[in-house]
């Protein structure tokens, strides 16, 4: 497993980071500790949830598990790089969502005890809230780094302009700011190569690319449809975008088919070759979608199959 550098700072990271969003919800309390210990063993060392996963039973309830699976001990919390979210509602108290000071510093307090950890490595900011200032964002996040509680702050479906105010208050400030950016990124929804990934090129900001099969669509969506095995798939965004896009994704897939290689594997490996993508963010069910994943790392697209795929799916905005 590669290690490389959260955006600016010397925080090393793997280039693939264990998402959460199914613990407790598709996964159970068991296969999802299976799912932690695999990911360790192979190298991955970075782990993401948010506050309010688990939603689908109470929210919190995926960071119950994260802290159940650090209580097991064994070094877990030492070897893990944990990053968690703050701002959606967690109940519906005026109070309990958005990014005040307020809410700031009671999420974390409140990540902290389900995580059963004493400090966040990454705290990121899982939407933009309009009617908070920058400088009481700020404040809080300073008060809780000078408090041990956070190391890093990221930021989660910003739009370029968003970091760029963001950081420049941050730097106002003299506080590190903004270090990594969590987006959907993949190749069929490009819109971060506009200004997104570009701003956060500028000011060092590491590119989390989250959904990277967006839902599934990527991994071979229509044999699954066919063979009745289709589970996230068969939901969601990826049923939404696969009436749209039902051509280029059996164009996609029969052209993954034609060259041997496996569709959610080639979708992870060219999200990894991507400029300025630090992790992508994957989701694995089971210990076979685990598998896959970690062999897309050794899959280099050469450049006749990158610019198939730019056929396929279109050169993107930044080539535009």
């Amino acid at each position: 497993m590669r290690h490389v550098r959260l955006g600016r700072t010397a925080l090393k990271v793997s280039r693939l980071c264990l998402g959460t969003l199914n613990f407790g919800v598709r996964t159970t309390r068991q296969e999802a500790f299976g799912l932690m210990d695999e990911a360790l063993a192979q190298g991955i060392n970075f782990f993401d949830t948010a506050n309010h996963y688990g939603w689908q039973v109470h929210r919190g309830l995926t960071e119950e598990i994260v802290g159940e699976w650090f209580a097991l001990g064994g070094g877990r919390r030492e070897r893990v790089v944990m990053g968690t979210k703050v701002c959606n509602p967690m109940s519906e108290r005026p109070n309990d969502s958005g990014l005040s000071a307020r809410h700031i510093i009671a999420s974390c307090d409140d990540s902290l005890r389900r995580m059963r950890t004493g400090w966040i490595d990454l705290f990121q900011m899982h939407n933009v809230d309009r009617t908070a200032p920058w400088d009481e964002v700020w404040q809080a996040m300073e008060t809780l780094v000078a408090q041990g509680k956070i190391r890093y702050v990221g930021t989660s479906n910003f739009a370029g302009w968003n970091i760029v105010a963001a950081q420049e208050t941050a730097n106002r400030r003299d506080f590190l700011g903004v270090v990594s950016e969590q987006c959907n990124y993949n190749l069929l929804v490009r819109d971060a190569e506009r200004e997104v990934i570009p701003a956060a090129l500028a000011y060092g900001v590491g590119v989390l690319a989250w959904s990277p099969l967006h839902g599934g669509l990527l991994g071979g969506a229509l044999r699954k449809l066919a063979d009745g095995t289709a589970v996230k798939t068969a939901q969601g965004r990826a049923v939404v975008a696969l009436k749209d896009h039902r051509d280029t994704i059996a164009a996609y897939e029969r052209y993954c088919a034609g060259i041997g290689l496996d569709p959610a594997e080639v979708a992870h490996a060219w999200v990894l070759s991507r400029p300025g993508v630090t992790s992508a963010v994957v989701g694995p069910r089971t210990p076979a979608h685990l598998e896959s994943v970690l062999r897309a790392l050794d899959l280099e697209l050469p450049a006749d199959v990158t610019d198939r795929l730019g056929a396929l799916f279109g050169a993107g905005p930044a080539a535009a």
